[in-house]
């Protein structure tokens, strides 16, 4: 499906190219094994409600087996190991995920909603080059400031979002593999497969045996991951109010923990901005990814003199993107990931109608099966709104507007979040006057949405605390001087 007034070709990529299984079981100490304890489920493909496999549900004897088998490959292989030779399995992992990368960028389209485009050229680059980044670390941690010797924590337990599976586990598996941690991965519930075939990858490489663990499941089973006492580093990327009831978990145990949670950013246009480059950079921030991203430019402040200009020229804008296949190289917006997600949206979006603002939404014809949600605009909004406090994690886009840098920054800074911002501007001064006074993780200029495994990723407030990526990153997975 399209509402784009320019006609273009059908560009789907092929689904040949990845070979599923019927059905997968739990990776564990290197061996795909059944679980003992757990169930199964079915994952589906979101545009089109397709079942893609079967998926092993793991419980919580089957946690405690990937623990045990973690630690065993920690104490007798990885943590003895010398960084120069950790380094080439994570050259090798970096080098076949590059090999494979149209087999991963087409899974993960097809299990998670994205289009293809994004995969391909946003989520599997980025993958292997967290990789490769990480790889250069491994034999270097003695001359990065932590100490002539650096030591790992030990048993990593990792759980990850749906919006950007690889991603996410790339993001979080290559620096604690760097510094020498063994990890137990959780994958989300509805977006489990290509972390599997991320572990084929692993087999593929010869990594040692439980280095690498994958449990698959729902909510508990990361519960129990979490709860592990044999779990020495938690880290966890996903809503807030699941972050708290895992910081009260974690409390009093001694073990380390970092949060990359919820975010609400502010994409903030001054009167003086590269208008064209930001209608561009607001669209690539919000639209071209659904909103899935937990940095989503959800809400956009704009100087008064352009307020309507901007709205105008992103109303011309929507009504070229076109809507439909995720594997449609032509295709700008997906489908949702999951019907729960949708219902979130539809009901932030009629709330937003129900509080006074105004609703757009281009003409588009949604397909009949899939979990699909229109491009949608929102003026006339205030800062109470739900629509400009909560996260939406969906295509749908809040519009208020300010004077003077003051009100930019007080408008920008009223949430519970703290994760990202952009500034669009000419002056120089005036993005380090905003980057300043911004209570945000991250701050963009002139750009939005960009992201370098060199640079330190993460937020504060309600959006956590720890950096994931650059050398901030490699210490959240290493001994402190208060750890003994």
């Amino acid at each position: 499906m399209a509402f784009s007034r320019f006609p273009y070709a059908p560009a789907p990529e092929s689904r040949s190219i990845v070979n599923l299984r019927p059905s997968y079981g739990l990776f564990i100490g290197g061996q795909w094994a059944e679980p003992a304890d757990g169930d199964h489920f079915k994952t589906e493909s979101p545009s089109s409600e397709e079942v893609l496999a079967e998926v092993s549900s793991a419980g919580p004897e089957d946690v405690d087996r990937a623990v045990r088998a973690a630690r065993r490959a920690y104490d007798e292989v990885w943590a003895p190991m010398p960084g120069k030779e950790r380094a080439k399995y994570l050259f090798r992992v970096a080098r076949l995920v590059q090999e494979r990368s149209r087999e991963l960028a087409v899974l993960e389209s097809l299990d998670n909603g994205k289009p293809i485009r994004e995969s391909r050229d946003v989520d599997v680059p980025l993958a292997a080059a967290h990789f490769f980044y990480h790889a250069g670390w491994a034999d270097k941690l003695p001359y990065a400031g932590f100490g002539p010797s650096p030591e790992p924590l030990g048993v990593a337990g990792q759980v990850i979002p749906w919006n950007f599976p690889l991603l996410m586990a790339a993001w979080k598996l290559a620096p604690a593999l760097a510094a020498g941690n063994t990890c137990v991965l959780k994958p989300a519930e509805t977006t489990p497969l290509s972390a599997l075939v991320l572990a084929e990858i692993f087999q593929q490489a010869d990594l040692p045996p439980g280095v690498v663990n994958i449990v698959t499941g729902a909510g508990a089973t990361g519960a129990a991951l979490v709860a592990h006492p044999g779990v020495d580093k938690v880290a966890f990327t996903g809503s807030t109010e699941v972050g708290k009831q895992i910081q009260r978990a974690v409390a009093g145990t001694g073990r380390h923990l970092t949060l990359e949670l919820g975010g609400k950013a502010a994409n903030i246009v001054f009167d003086d901005a590269p208008l064209s480059q930001a209608i561009e950079g607001i669209v690539n921030g919000i639209f071209f990814n659904q909103g899935h991203v937990c940095c989503a430019g959800s809400r956009l402040l704009v100087q008064e003199p352009v307020a309507e200009g901007v709205v105008e020229a992103l109303k011309r804008r929507l009504a070229t993107l076109r809507l439909g296949d995720p594997l449609d190289k032509n295709t700008d917006i997906g489908a949702i990931n999951s019907p729960q997600q949708l219902d979130k949206i539809r009901e932030l979006s009629a709330s937003g109608e129900a509080e006074g603002a105004q609703r757009w939404t281009p003409a588009c014809p949604l397909p009949e099966r899939g979990y699909w949600f229109p491009p949608t605009l929102f003026t006339g909004v205030a800062p109470s709104q739900r629509i400009a406090r909560e996260e939406i994690f969906g295509p749908v886009l809040s519009v208020l507007t300010f004077r003077t840098p003051e009100e930019a920054v007080e408008k920008a800074n009223n949430t519970t979040y703290g994760l990202s911002a952009g500034v669009w501007t000419e002056k120089g001064s005036r993005i380090l006057y905003m980057a300043s006074r911004l209570k945000a993780g991250v701050v963009w200029a002139n750009t939005f949405n960009r992201f370098d495994p060199a640079s330190p990723f993460g937020g504060y407030r309600e959006s956590g605390f720890g950096r994931e990526g650059g050398r901030q990153g490699l210490a959240a997975y290493l001994k402190g001087p208060l750890d003994g």
